[in-house]
């Protein structure tokens, strides 16, 4: 029997991407996974999903130690990983967005200061506009550094906007409409093909973003 590993991303896609799973009725997953357990297989040993850091679903996949997973394209935008991806998922809907204080003047020609956990995305999209930038890395709370005085403006992902306004921020422009996407190995898509397949049309017909 041919097993695949699919890695999923924790956090936020996690519990998400089990439902769809399980709408598509691959195999019989438990209801309730206990958060630490980073590595489960399904009752017919056809599966093995294993439960990683966002960043590290590309890595496991394109080195082949997964053969599919589900991750945010903003991990795959920043990362820009050597992996397939088939499908857009209907999971994980949110926007990659510049924001700013409220009221705050226009950029115009000067350097500007980006806080970001995406510095990649944030580089090339002010890069084709033009906009000189002094970006600055962070790997959390970046609603912090504008009124810290750290930075003049922010790029991070945006589901409701509500941590925005509670930090006296706005969204000023739109970059990206996201949501998550299934990735899988280019090796795997030739020597499993019939497998992957499988989970190709099976996500298929349990929903994907239009």
């Amino acid at each position: 029997m041919t097993r695949l590993t699919i890695a999923i991303a924790k956090g936020r896609l996690e519990q998400p991407a089990l439902e769809l799973l399980r709408r598509a009725e691959l195999c019989e997953l438990p209801e309730d996974n206990d958060s630490r357990r980073l590595a489960i297989e399904d009752e017919a040993g056809s599966f093995r999903f294993i439960f990683v850091k966002p960043m590290d679903v590309p890595v496991y996949v394109e080195r082949g130690v997964a053969d599919c997973g589900v991750v945010g394209r903003d991990v795959l935008l920043e990362y820009e990983p050597d992996v397939l991806q088939p499908l857009t998922l209907d999971i994980g809907r949110c926007r990659f967005v510049v924001a700013a204080p409220v009221e705050m003047p226009a950029f115009g020609h000067r350097i500007v200061r980006v806080a970001t956990k995406f510095p990649r995305v944030a580089t090339s999209y002010f890069g084709a506009r033009g906009q000189p930038v002094e970006i600055i890395t962070l790997s959390g709370s970046v609603e912090l550094a504008p009124g810290l005085g750290l930075a003049d403006c922010i790029v991070d992902l945006v589901e409701t906007g509500r941590t925005l306004r509670d930090n006296g921020l706005e969204a000023v422009e739109e970059i990206a409409e996201l949501s998550a996407r299934l990735i899988v190995n280019r090796a795997s898509y030739q020597l499993k093909v019939k497998e992957v397949s499988r989970v190709i049309e099976a996500l298929s017909q349990a929903g994907v973003a239009p």
